[in-house]
């Protein structure tokens, strides 16, 4: 949950400044102070007066606020995030491996270990950045006529002058030097070939892989946090957190008068697990809603709809004392949970919504953890996803469409994830719950519908003016 910087100065040696700028933007998604770090000459600091002080001048420089760089014989490594199951040993010890040999074992590490991560590697003439194959961690490049840089937040690179921000590539590495950046793809995730498999065997063979990547994903604690709506997605994870032996506790958040907060109390209990319902306001929409768009750093009031209940699920989560919070996120993408999908079937057949299915999983980065992790990290609250899990990934994009979506009238849909949960002993009246999207159950949709007619506008155009609000003299391009 903290954030890593790097910068390379193409036509003077303030990379080290320019770090701490960054971090410095980032501090509320921190767990320690700042730490910048360079080539050639080593230097550990937390504050432009100290980096004044030990005239500590460099083209290349990274930095993080949540652990300790790692120094090798010609080059320092600065990482943020975990491998799954999450180890403090493990990540020392990979890191310490790869600042020894950091091409090739940056490498192997894409391509073998499971995990949420980035890093930045600086040496005296470039710096090597790497990020996960799946991308639940946030990471942003951009550079223009002087400076390169990459952070976890686009606003640490608006803060140095940088007009174009894009998205680091899942799965790959970037040389960055005084050409600028060369990405080299390592990990990426291609559409597998499709199985020959039956509805039992592939419901059993999903449920172990969940049950696995839940488990790795909760072994460093000893009770979690779940996002909950009482649907299938949420609780299917919260029963397999509870089957692996932590207390779990579920978190459901809405405006009042919703009934689909009733709807998770009965889910909860059939589950036989504590929630915590939280209800809010109109009111409360719209004095969240300018720090929501803070920190997704976009202008989409679709995403700010599902943003705000994931701020406020967060924040009950903190305060409750948790570190990890749960999540369904990706369930949808994987198994056709989207209604849209049936459009798709009606006009391509199972070969267009497979296709479909994996272009959005693979754009799921951009689509829903750029926006849900921010808010997460900004209440210092880890977001774990075990259906973002690679082998998980792998094995559901290699299923036939019909074990997913029956016909293109099917309004239920993810049917073998369906299978999963009864298997489980997870009642039908969860099992067979038809989806509703978050921004709709909860009420946030409607009440920033409100909150726009009041003022005579389009709910686009409401989310647009609180953003231009919030970022008042931004002006840039993101891709």
């Amino acid at each position: 949950m903290g954030a890593i910087a790097a910068a390379f100065d193409k036509k003077d040696t303030d990379a080290p400044f320019l770090v701490l700028t960054m971090l410095k933007e980032l501090q509320h998604r921190g767990t320690k102070p700042p730490i910048i770090v360079s080539q050639p000459l080593t230097f550990i600091a937390q504050s432009s007066s100290k980096l004044q002080n030990e005239r500590t001048f460099s083209k290349a420089a990274v930095g993080v606020n949540s652990s300790e760089p790692i120094l090798g014989e010609n080059c320092i490594l600065v990482f943020e995030g975990q491998f799954f199951p999450p180890s403090g040993s493990i990540v020392h010890s990979v890191m310490h491996e790869m600042a020894r040999q950091p091409l090739k074992n940056a490498r192997l590490i894409l391509r073998k270990l499971d995990g949420s991560y980035t890093f930045a590697i600086a040496f005296s003439d470039k710096i090597l950045v790497g990020r996960d194959a799946m991308g639940t961690k946030p990471l942003y490049y951009g550079e223009n006529e002087s400076i390169c840089a990459v952070a976890t937040e686009r606003k640490a690179l608006w803060k140095i002058g940088i007009i174009h921000v894009r998205s680091f590539p899942l799965g790959s590495l970037a040389i960055i030097n005084e050409a600028g950046f060369a990405f080299e793809p390592v990990a990426v995730l291609n559409l597998p070939v499709q199985k020959e498999i039956k509805m039992v065997d592939a419901a059993r063979s999903l449920q172990k892989l969940l049950e696995e990547s839940t488990r790795e994903r909760i072994s460093d604690v000893k009770r979690v946090a779940v996002a909950f709506s009482g649907g299938l997605d949420s609780s299917v994870v919260a029963f397999l957190a509870k089957l692996s032996g932590v207390h779990v506790y579920l978190i459901c958040v809405g405006l009042e008068g919703q009934r689909e907060i009733e709807s998770a109390k009965d889910a909860a209990e059939t589950l036989g697990l504590p929630i915590t319902l939280q209800k809010f306001t109109v009111a409360d929409v719209e004095n969240v809603l300018p720090r929501v768009l803070w920190l997704m750093e976009e202008p989409d009031a679709m995403k700010a709809g599902v943003a705000i209940p994931f701020y406020w699920t967060a924040d009950v989560a903190s305060k409750l004392g948790y570190h990890v919070l749960l999540a369904g996120q990706g369930a949808d993408e994987l198994f056709g949970g989207y209604r849209r999908y049936l459009m798709e079937y009606a006009k391509g057949g199972v070969e267009k919504v497979r296709e479909v299915l994996f272009h959005d999983t693979i754009l799921s980065y951009e689509t829903n953890f750029q926006r849900d992790e921010p808010v997460c990290a900004f209440h210092k609250i880890e977001l774990r996803l075990p259906f973002v899990d690679e082998k998980v990934v792998r094995f559901a994009l290699s299923l036939p469409v019909n074990l997913k979506i029956e016909s293109a009238e099917d309004n239920l849909r993810k049917r073998v994830l369906r299978q999963v949960a009864k298997n489980l002993g997870i009642s039908p009246f969860i099992a067979d719950k038809p989806k509703k999207a978050v921004q709709f159950a909860t009420g946030v949709d409607k009440a920033l519908e409100k909150l726009a007619k009041r003022e005579g506008l389009t709910q686009r155009s409401y989310v647009n003016k609180v953003f231009r609000e919030v970022y008042p003299s931004l002006e840039v391009k993101n891709e």
